[in-house]
């Protein structure tokens, strides 16, 4: 009998390690691992990280990249040879076409993030060498929280960033874990610091970790907040640290621009000196009491005005002129008449309205509408032709000099 129990046990591992072959097979023995229908989900499920790279054989976009990725591929693996931590992948879009539409890709080569078997929002965009990606990976796999030994230390943290603070018994609870994965999703958008047993005691009862959510004190007027529902449940906190740390206002800069006009929806901009907190903070707290109902329609957005001085000399303003208020609907850009306004109820979401019913489109063409809602006429009794500015941030949509976009392929 034990010998028959030790033969079912060598045959029941044999076959555990023929699986675990035939899931992580690749062909060449070298570069990214090829994904495919059967092997993607157990691959997603298996590691902290996976970089994947969506391409199509005939894109010249994606046989430029194919050979670097490979590359990366080898030096990510000889950097990280622990299994589960990280894999760069890649997918034949024309093979597997089910995978590409469950990734809404729609272009080529795209790069996707994913970790802990979440498709994070933002694509990798940096550099594209062996070198880069190997730095994207190492600084992924860095450890998200930073430790805190005494309470003062947290009174010398940056005010400008979002900050999530862990108050914990110790390390090796449940609690933790839940709180370390969330980070690891999160902390390009929060910095995330815990304290230990007596550098937070003072802070949570024996045997309850809190978690706390401090907001950009510099550019917000919202308060501190405790999480209060379970802690043991990863969607529970991930999607309040998601609501904290991903603000309803965001800041536009020319990293994140390509991301933000990929969106495909108006941007409704503070353009504003650097040092200049005080309107932010005013912008904030109107999108956050008026306008929170639009934000699926618009992405409201503070520019550094001297940083995007371009966007202002399109609009026939400069420097001085700030701050301003402005929209970008990837067609023209409109200035909303006076900053002074922007505290008067209703006068931010009517300016709103009035480019979604095109108002501000037919304005800027025939100047203002009468009440009788027929287009202002010159003296001869023709319409008085206008030249709206044109969209500025529609220029720094994806490439075409770095991808093929797909909908120029139908």
């Amino acid at each position: 009998m034990n010998v028959l129990y030790s033969l079912r046990s060598i045959k029941s591992t044999l076959l555990s390690h023929l699986l675990v072959c035939y899931f992580f097979y690749n062909p060449t023995d070298s570069g990214a691992v090829q994904l495919t229908q059967s092997n993607l989900d157990t691959i997603l499920a298996s590691n902290e990280l996976v970089l994947i790279n969506f391409y199509a054989d005939w894109c010249r976009f994606s046989n430029m990249l194919a050979p670097i990725f490979d590359e990366a591929a080898d030096k990510v693996a000889a950097e990280f040879p622990e299994p589960g931590q990280v894999i760069m992948g890649k997918v034949d879009c024309d093979k597997e076409g089910s995978i590409a539409t469950r990734f809404h890709i729609t272009k080529y080569p795209t790069l996707k993030v994913i970790r802990n078997g979440q498709s994070l929002k933002r694509e990798y965009r940096g550099q594209r060498s062996a070198e880069a990606f190997l730095s994207f990976i190492q600084k992924q796999l860095a450890d998200p929280i930073k430790e805190f030994t005494d309470l003062k230390e947290l009174k010398e943290l940056d005010d400008k960033k979002r900050t999530v603070i862990g108050y914990f018994d110790q390390k090796d609870v449940p609690q933790y874990t839940v709180f370390r994965k969330v980070a690891t999703g999160l902390k390009e958008d929060c910095q995330f610091y815990v304290g230990f047993g007596a550098a937070s005691a003072q802070m949570h009862p024996p045997g309850q970790p809190i978690v706390v959510f401090r907001p950009d004190k510099a550019r917000s007027n919202e308060q501190d907040e405790t999480f209060t529902a379970n802690l043991n449940v990863y969607d529970e906190l991930n999607s309040w640290v998601t609501e904290k740390c991903v603000p309803l206002v965001r800041e536009i800069t020319f990293e994140n621009a390509e991301e933000l006009t990929e969106e495909g929806i108006p941007f409704l901009i503070l353009f504003h000196k650097p040092e200049d907190n005080e309107s932010v903070k005013k912008f904030n707290d109107v999108v956050r009491n008026e306008l929170i109902s639009e934000k699926k329609s618009v992405n409201f957005l503070t520019a550094d005005g001297v940083r995007f001085a371009h966007p202002l000399h399109h609009l026939g303003k400069s420097q001085s002129d700030l701050p301003l208020i402005a929209i970008d609907s990837f067609r023209h850009m409109y200035l909303f008449p006076d900053i002074n306004e922007m505290e008067v109820p209703g006068k931010l979401k009517s300016f709103l309205q009035d480019l979604y019913s095109g108002k501000l489109h037919r304005e800027f063409h025939y100047g203002p509408e009468p009440v009788t809602n027929t287009p202002q006429q010159t003296e001869s009794g023709s319409k008085k032709p206008t030249t709206p500015p044109e969209s500025t941030f529609k220029k720094l949509a994806p490439s075409k000099n770095r991808y093929t976009l797909l909908r120029d392929e139908l």
